[in-house]
C-alpha cells in the first residue's frame, strides 16, 4: 500500500510540475490571470485502530506542530497555517460539542510545488526542529503519537488563487469557527465541470454572503480522488450558519444549480466543522 501511494504521488507531482510552470507564467505576462498556490492539506489521526493499542494524547502533537514545525515553516516563509479539530454541530439549536479523539487538520499553504516539496522532504531534518519536536518525532513504538497521517496536494482555484485569512482569524476571536467541505465525484470530468461551476460565479456567491472563504482546493494527490475541498468560516457559529441559511435560496445560487450544463457533477458532499487550536494562524 505504502508503494502505492508513493508511486501515485510521485507521477502526480510530475503531472502538476506543469501546471505549476504554466500558473507562472500567466503571472508574469501583463494582465495574465495570478499564480495559483498549492495546499497541503494532513488529517491527524489520534483514535486507536491498529497501530494505537489506546487512542493517542495530543500533547505531543501540539507541541512539536506549535514549539517545532510552524516555527520552521515560517522561516522558508511558509504562513497561514491552520490547525484544527472538528466538533459536532446541533444546527436546530446551534451548539456545538466537542468530538471525542478527533483527528487534528492541518492546512499548510504553499506559493510553489517546490516547497511543498522540499518542506515535506526535508524539514524534519533541521536540528532545530528535532530538538523542539522531540517528544514527538522521538515516541516511543509502544506508543506512537499519531494512528495515521492522511495527506492531499491541493491545487487553488483559478476563481480563488490566494488564500483569504479572515479579519476574524487576524483578531484571533476565540469563538471563530470553521467548515470544511469535500465534493467527490463519480468521474474526473464531472469533478474538473463541479470547479468549473465554482469559478463561474459560486465563489462569488459566497463571498458576497459574508461565508468568508478561506481558500478552494482541486485534490491532485491523496485519498477518494476525484474531489474539490474548500473552507468558508464565520466570526462565531450563529454568523456562519446564518450565512449559509441565505446560500441555499440566492437566486444567484439557484441560476447556478439549474444550469443543466452542472447537472449530476457531486456525488457526495461531506461536511466537517472544525475549530482552531491555540496555535493556529487561521
Amino acid at each position: 500500500m505504502a508503494t502505492t501511494r508513493r508511486t501515485f504521488l510521485t507521477s502526480s507531482l510530475a503531472a502538476t510540475a506543469t501546471l505549476a510552470t504554466g500558473a507562472t507564467s500567466r503571472a508574469a505576462t501583463p494582465g495574465g490571470a495570478a499564480a495559483r498556490e498549492y495546499y497541503e492539506l494532513r488529517c491527524y489521526g489520534l483514535k486507536a485502530e491498529t497501530r494505537l493499542k489506546a487512542s493517542a494524547a495530543r500533547g505531543a502533537l501540539d507541541a512539536y506542530l506549535e514549539m517545532a514545525l510552524l516555527p520552521a515553516l515560517a522561516q522558508r516563509g511558509v504562513k497561514n497555517v491552520g490547525a484544527f479539530t472538528e466538533i459536532k454541530v446541533d444546527k436546530p439549536t446551534v451548539t456545538s460539542t466537542p468530538i471525542p479523539d478527533s483527528p487534528l487538520w492541518l492546512l499548510i499553504p504553499h506559493a510553489t510545488l517546490e516547497s511543498f516539496v522540499s518542506v515535506n522532504a526535508e524539514i524534519n531534518n533541521n536540528p532545530a526542529v528535532q530538538k523542539a519536536g522531540a517528544a514527538y518525532l522521538q515516541v516511543a513504538k509502544a506508543s506512537p503519537a499519531f494512528e495515521r497521517i492522511d495527506s492531499w496536494l491541493l491545487l487553488a482555484f483559478k476563481g480563488m488563487p490566494r488564500m483569504a485569512v479572515p479579519a476574524f482569524s487576524k483578531t484571533r476571536t476565540p469563538t471563530r469557527v470553521f467548515e470544511m467541505r469535500d465534493y467527490e465525484s463519480h468521474s474526473e470530468l464531472k469533478a474538473l465541470n463541479k470547479m468549473e461551476m465554482f469559478d463561474a460565479g459560486e465563489i462569488e456567491v459566497m463571498e458576497t454572503l459574508g461565508m468568508s472563504p478561506v481558500f478552494f482546493g482541486q485534490a491532485l494527490a491523496g485519498p477518494n480522488l476525484p474531489h474539490l475541498r474548500y473552507f468558508t468560516s464565520g466570526s462565531d457559529l450563529a454568523t456562519h450558519l446564518g450565512n449559509w441559511k441565505k446560500f441555499g435560496p440566492d437566486p444567484r445560487w439557484v441560476k447556478l444549480k439549474d444550469d443543466p450544463r452542472y447537472k449530476d457533477n457531486t456525488s457526495k458532499n461531506t461536511a466537517r466543522f472544525l475549530v482552531p487550536t491555540a496555535y493556529s494562524q487561521l
